[in-house]
């Protein structure tokens, strides 16, 4: 017999081990139940700010279409050959005849459904498209009789969905005396609009599905609304829906509304919440069974110590009971030292793991600004490749080819940025060189171009002499394209657009950047991430770009600060340590970004 062997009547493992494992699974289940719950909050708020983006692209998309007839009434009413049919003393069937094939080709050629002259006392002088005037049209045409200009949106006899314009034809010096009359189908308007993966409808003052991208509400709704809602919900300030509407409609979906008063329409979109339901459920899994894990492991490991320590107790009892097994005993005790030790090396080795899995969860989290970082070149090349088309379309082959080397020089910089985000995964030493800084301006500005002048902008900037300071190209480039583009939003409302760019050569180096916007609210969290002052549905408004612009220039051993104008607006200045020519051109440099 075994002189070590445990006695027979060792104790049972004690019953409120096992209220300690429910215990854990109990607190398993709370933190995944609180990790569904933020998550779903957090992902319902970037499903709202791309809902909103998109109702808002969708709304501007009515809007300029219908825009474009308004604009065709106002044009006519004013136009000679409408005047002189609506003002002839002897009205005969040249001015007639002239007026219908000037609607008729103006007709053809922006797709409106009908055109029409009416004379003062409702009678069609010329008209294409159709001969009478619809019963929907006439407030309208009343309207603009009145001196105003008329709109009006009804269903004709035959189901379509129209939308009308009537524009005043002015006497010279006097009333109104005619009217010009747009008639816009709606159902061809709706046919030329893109794919949309969202509900979105626009709803007249009585609920009534008047436009939408979903055939089946068309004319669908009234007091009750468009949709047979089953539930609602409000989360964090978020409508939530479920409802019985079909199956191409969004169930469960957030809910959101824009008003729209210059077509006298309110729009609303349903954005399918699946996809963040199934994000937020796997988030929490996977939190869950690393809490699991971790609780487990925790678990045994006490299990194993407890074990040792009663092994430890009996086994001092036996040594003092019978000393001739205490060698075997001591061989014992060192084996289970030497599988102690081992754990925890095994836990060492565990925690570095989870050191390089923290830092490539923070890999992660950057990822959000790669979008920011590449939106702007690839912006560009999406434009030199167009304008190349356009060329080869022209037989100007030279300037073709100018523009897809701008494209190829473009790729070059954005595999650049790429290897700096894959240097940060490996912890590749980047370098600094030394940098002409007037041509990174200029590079800047050239990808920015189409920005600022579509903008309305007025850019201050003369390019001087050659300026060399110490720092990335890429960077610097992304830096100054950054404020630029931050410069431009800013604007957005201000009636006098103006960005200055000024260059100061000297140590330390000063590049400022000034624009006529409203200045800066709280200059003291302009750095801080994910800050940033931009309206919900705003182009990129993630508060990312400065903190990163921040880190960049730091890493160049300089500094950036951004401070209010005495006179209006905001001015950012950027200090870079000049280039010391003829001296060692590089430094290592751990990247950052």
């Amino acid at each position: 017999m075994d002189k070590t062997a445990l006695p027979d009547d060792a104790p049972a493992p004690p019953r409120h081990r096992l209220f300690w494992a429910l215990g854990g699974v109990l607190a398993v289940a709370l933190l995944g139940l609180s990790v569904f719950v933020l998550s779903f909050r957090a992902e319902l708020d970037q499903a709202s700010e791309r809902g909103s983006s998109d109702l808002a692209l969708a709304s501007d998309r009515l809007t300029t279409g219908l825009q474009r007839y308004r604009e065709l009434a106002v044009f006519l009413s004013d136009h000679p050959t409408v005047l002189a049919l609506v003002f002839a003393q002897a009205p005969g069937d040249s001015p007639k005849q002239a007026t219908s094939d000037l609607l008729q080709g103006l007709s053809d050629k922006t797709g409106a459904h009908s055109l029409m002259v009416i004379g003062g006392a409702g009678q069609v002088l010329a008209t294409a498209g159709e001969t009478r005037l619809p019963t929907g049209a006439r407030a309208a045409v009343t309207r603009a009789m009145d001196g105003a200009l008329g709109v009006a949106h009804f269903v004709d006899l035959e189901g379509r969905r129209r939308y009308v314009f009537a524009a005043p034809v002015f006497s010279p010096g006097g009333p109104a005396r005619g009217a010009v009359v747009v008639n816009v189908d709606i159902g061809l308007l709706e046919w030329g609009w893109p794919t949309e993966a969202s509900a979105i409808y626009f709803t007249d003052q009585y609920g009534v599905v008047f436009v939408t991208n979903r055939s089946e509400l068309v004319l669908r709704g009234g007091s009750a609304g468009p949709l047979p809602v089953t539930h609602r919900y409000t989360v964090s300030d978020h409508d939530i829906w479920r409802h019985q509407a079909g199956p191409y409609i969004p169930s469960p979906a957030l809910h959101l509304t824009q008003p729209l008063p210059v077509v006298g329409l309110e729009a609303e979109l349903l954005m399918d919440l699946r996809p963040v339901l199934s994000m937020a459920g796997l988030q929490a899994g996977m939190a869950s069974a690393l809490a699991l894990v971790f609780a487990a492991f925790l678990f045994f490991a006490k299990e194993r110590r407890r074990t040792l320590a009663e092994a430890n107790a009996r086994l001092e009892a036996r040594v003092a009971a019978r000393t001739e097994a205490l060698e075997l005993a001591n061989r014992e005790l060192q084996h289970e030292v030497h599988e102690r030790h081992e754990a925890e090396a095994r836990l060492k080795r565990a925690q570095a793991d989870l050191v390089q899995a923290g830092k490539l969860s923070a890999l992660g989290e950057m990822s959000a600004g790669i979008s920011h970082e590449l939106n702007q070149p690839l912006m560009a090349i999406r434009s030199f490749a167009e304008n190349a088309q356009a060329f080869l379309e022209r037989e100007n082959p030279q300037k073709a080819a100018d523009n897809l080397g701008r494209i190829s020089e473009l790729a070059r910089r954005m595999g650049r940025i790429i290897k700096n985000l894959r240097a940060f995964a490996r912890q590749e030493p980047e370098t600094i060189t030394d940098v002409e800084l007037t041509s990174v301006i200029e590079a800047a500005l050239e990808m920015t171009q189409a920005k600022i002048s579509n903008a309305g902008v007025t850019l201050d900037w003369t390019p001087g002499a050659q300026v060399w300071v110490r720092g990335g190209e890429v960077r610097l480039q992304q830096v100054v394209m950054n404020l630029l583009s931050n410069a431009v939003d800013a604007m957005s409302d201000a009636s006098d657009k103006r960005i200055e760019i000024r260059l100061s050569p000297g140590d330390p180096t000063r590049l400022t950047i000034s624009d006529s916007g409203p200045g800066i609210s709280e200059p003291e969290k302009i750095f801080d991430p994910f800050y940033t002052t931009k309206e919900v549905g705003a182009s990129e408004g993630m508060g990312l770009g400065l903190s990163i612009s921040y880190g960049l220039v730091q890493s160049f051993g300089g500094r950036i600060r951004g401070e209010n104008r005495s006179g209006g607006g905001a001015v950012f200045t950027i200090e870079l340590q000049p280039a010391i020519r003829g001296e060692p051109q590089k430094e290592s440099l751990d990247a950052t970004y």
